[in-house]
């Protein structure tokens, strides 16, 4: 299950089947989206729908299918919701009747192990209010205070939306500004966007939108031009941007337009800091060059799309990784988030692309198994930048001291 599109915080509702998932999903978004039914298992599948927090914004409630589901179809409805943890900002933990066991043991587990904060539900309570003892007993064993709520009667409403906005990380839903320490007032920034085959029709592409958006907000000026227009504005124009923003697949033209004085990266690197894992892709690309014959390489594309004939992921990042290792390389390419086709272990490297469409904790969740599996990690526009021979000064503008470094290399 992937955000897709829907970069927002996602909360999502978990808890035993016929625990009042579905009501509360329902009387959070004010509207009747979850099917709602005495008969336990109602829901089989995530659902997402959008909905607005007076205050605060717009979230993605997930309601998922009952965490205590049996036999072979529940096993597979109860690894679809666990799946789910790796999207969500925000948990709610739905109990009632005052009943704990080790279904919801498991889930505060998996809770503190990816770092979710959540809220513990006890729901129903118009028909069986929580015992002082059982609130001892949630206190006891995750730490927080249970809270009381009603679909039916509403009770505590508005303390719960206080509560879910209160909770909810800052990082999930404050911007961080992509170029604002790169930047400033008055500044041009020069923006290099080649129209071909893969840019969709009548409008630019996500991670170029966000240039131009963290330009304007940060009182910068842009110039978006495609790359064989380059050459000539420079020397029309006289203009001198601080910096340059180009597309990873046109890199080469690029360095070649741009004078050396000017810095230069691209979209995908600007992505690669803002919010990936920028430490470890710094450590990771240089493994490029230990490729061996017979090294699996593994590209995660954390979107789907049309793929073209020359797509970038399956086609020209392997092309460019073959060309300049000179070895025979084997290749996987994961859309969206779906699962590996092998252990991570078998990939001797990790390729992650920008993640324009997901937020920053699903693309660190995403690369985290390599990470911690040892296997380095690197970022399409990195990638691109270190076999085409310009990766030194493509992260210059994010690494001190890197233009003029051999270590990189």
């Amino acid at each position: 299950m992937t955000k897709g599109r829907e970069a927002k915080p996602h909360i999502g509702i978990y808890g035993r089947r016929n625990n009042g998932k579905s009501s509360l999903i329902n009387c959070l978004a004010g509207q009747d989206i979850a099917i709602v039914s005495d008969h336990a298992g109602t829901t089989t599948d995530p659902v997402k729908k959008s909905f607005e927090i007076t205050g605060f914004g717009p979230v993605i409630l997930v309601d998922t299918a009952g965490i205590d589901d049996s036999g072979d179809l529940g096993q597979k409805r109860v690894d679809r919701t666990l799946r789910t943890l790796d999207i969500v900002d925000l948990a709610l933990l739905v109990v009632t009747n005052n009943s704990w066991g080790d279904d919801e043991d498991e889930l505060i587990r998996k809770f503190h192990s990816q770092d979710i904060p959540f809220i513990v539900i006890h729901s129903k309570s118009d028909i069986k209010e929580p015992t002082s003892d059982f609130k001892d007993k949630v206190f006891s064993i995750t730490g927080s205070e249970l809270f009381e709520f009603s679909s039916i009667d509403k009770r505590n409403y508005e303390a719960l939306i206080s509560l879910v906005r209160n909770t909810i990380p800052e990082h999930s839903y404050k911007t961080a500004k992509l170029l604002g320490d790169l930047i400033s007032y008055g500044d041009i920034v020069l923006l290099i966007t080649p129209i071909d085959i893969e840019a969709p029709e009548g409008r630019l592409i996500l991670p170029q939108v966000q240039a131009i958006r963290d330009i304007l907000d940060n009182e910068a000026i842009a110039i978006v031009l495609k790359e064989r227009e380059v050459d000539a504005f420079l020397k029309k124009t006289k203009i001198k941007p601080v910096l340059a923003i180009t597309d990873s697949q046109v890199f080469v033209k690029a360095d070649a337009s741009v004078p050396k004085d000017i810095p230069l990266t691209s979209f995908s690197i600007m992505l690669a800091r803002f919010k990936g894992d920028f430490e470890n892709y710094l450590k990771g690309t240089p493994k490029i060059s230990e490729l061996k014959d017979g090294d699996r390489v593994l590209l995660l594309e954390s979107c789907t799309h049309h793929v073209s004939c020359d797509d970038i992921g399956r086609t020209k990042i392997p092309r460019w990784i073959t060309n300049f290792t000179g070895k025979k390389i084997e290749y996987d390419v994961v859309a969206g988030l779906d699962l590996l086709p092998r252990p991570v272990t078998d990939y001797s490297l990790v390729i992650q692309c920008g993640g324009c469409m997901i937020t920053r904790k699903q693309l660190n969740n995403r690369l985290s198994l390599a990470v911690k599996a040892g296997v380095p990690v690197t970022n399409y526009g990195m990638a691109i930048a270190y076999v085409q021979g310009i990766y030194n000064r493509a992260i210059a503008p994010f690494v001190k001291g890197a233009a003029n470094a051999d270590v990189y290399l």
